[in-house]
């Protein structure tokens, strides 16, 4: 997890951005994919939630430290 947390400090925000609009995508495909068929693993669905979960904690975080610098 310490990993996954220090990849996310070292984008930047742009790059954040990006990756939140990827995971946002594939969790979509991935509950449409599993409203049709069920899903192999539905562990994915529980991970790629997560991962935007994560992204999103980070986006906020840095918010927060802007606002209490300024």
């Amino acid at each position: 997890m310490k990993k996954r947390k220090q990849e996310l400090k070292d984008l930047t925000p742009l790059e954040l951005q990006d990756k939140l609009e990827g995971e946002r995508e594939a969790l979509t495909k991935l509950r449409f994919n599993h409203a049709v068929s069920p899903v192999e693993s539905p562990a994915q669905l529980r991970s790629t939630r997560k991962s935007v979960a994560r992204i999103l904690t980070e986006m906020r975080r840095r918010e927060i430290a802007n606002t209490a610098q300024a």
